[in-house]
């Protein structure tokens, strides 16, 4: 497999994946990651529904980014801001308030030219990060908490898409440089967050060979999250088993009670549920020939700033940092 990507060396990092496999923790990981390391991160919460403040135990933002974390602001993205900010920078046109009839048509245009809503999204992100480059903005990486797989493409195409309906003028030239800085894999990357289970390869499979043939996007690395450990090895199994045996479970039930048996239950379960997922595992490293980045499994219940930092440990662990 290639070896483990130097993803904090990149300036803009997108993360997708099935919903439910932990794409947003591993997002706000990430950033975290990079701020200990001494990088100033913006990060992007480009779902609406999501609550990536909360891994850092701080209450919703807006579209202005404020800090979360030392070293880590974050914002995010509402449609209506980011057109309203587009039309400050590049029309000169000041907006107070709600856009009101000019928002209704942008959503008209937007159900009739698919790519419009999507490229006021993907280029507040690229604009932050060209400011960044150019040493107009304070960011060293831009971390995105992407749209998930089935939609992924759709937004990171957007630039594209505009492309072919605009051939010349303004719009054409910004797009011209969105195209070129997504397209930079020294600067950007996609990565697919999954879980060893059949869905979430089988879509990530999927977004990946649709990305290597639809999009000029670089990929990243698969970051499998929740790996159970191997906890066991052949000869504790059969050891396992023996203690199954008629004589050898009277002596166990005597010993140590029912309980002894419900101990024996769930390591055969552990044992099958980890090689299960080692199927899948196999199955996806053979499909994308990327690099594959593991998480394990935390058996917590809170969702805080303690998650956030057991996972960028982990991270941190798989990069070599």
């Amino acid at each position: 497999m290639p070896p483990a990507p130097d993803l904090l060396a990149r300036r803009l990092l997108f993360f997708t994946g099935k919903g439910g496999v932990g794409k947003s923790t591993v997002t706000a990981a990430t950033a975290l990651l990079a701020a200990d390391r001494g990088q100033r991160v913006l990060v992007v919460e480009a779902d609406a529904k999501g609550n990536l403040p909360g891994h850092f135990e701080q209450p919703s933002v807006g579209f202005e980014p404020r800090e979360v974390y030392p070293g880590v602001c974050a914002m995010a993205m509402r449609t209506e801001d980011s057109l309203k900010e587009y039309l400050k920078l590049n029309l000169r046109v000041p907006v107070l308030g709600r856009l009101g009839p000019l928002a209704r048509v942008l959503d008209f245009v937007a159900t009739a030219a698919p790519g419009v809503k999507e490229i006021l999204t993907v280029g507040k992100v690229c604009w932050e990060v060209r400011e960044s480059i150019e040493g107009r903005a304070d960011w060293d990486l831009v971390v995105v908490d992407a749209a998930a797989t089935g939609h992924i493409i759709g937004q990171l195409d957007a630039p594209r898409a505009i492309q072919e309906l605009v051939s010349v003028g303004m719009v054409r030239e910004q797009t011209d440089w969105m195209v070129e800085l997504l397209s930079n894999p020294s600067v950007t990357g996609l990565n697919v967050v999954a879980t060893p289970e059949e869905m979430p390869v089988n879509e990530t499979i999927e977004l990946v060979r649709r990305a290597r043939l639809e999009l000029s996007v670089p990929l990243g690395a698969v970051v499998v999250n929740r790996v159970l450990p191997e906890l066991f090895t052949h000869a504790d199994e059969e050891a396992f088993e023996a203690l199954r045996g008629d004589e050898a479970s009277s002596v166990l039930t005597a010993r140590v009670g029912a309980g002894g048996t419900a101990v024996l239950d769930a390591a055969r379960l552990a044992v099958s549920l980890r090689r299960t997922r080692a199927v899948h595992l196999a199955e996806l490293r053979q499909a994308v020939e990327l690099p594959t980045l593991y998480l394990p499994y935390l058996f917590v219940r809170d969702q805080g700033l303690r998650v956030t930092k057991m996972v960028a440990e982990s991270l941190a662990q798989e990069l070599g940092l």
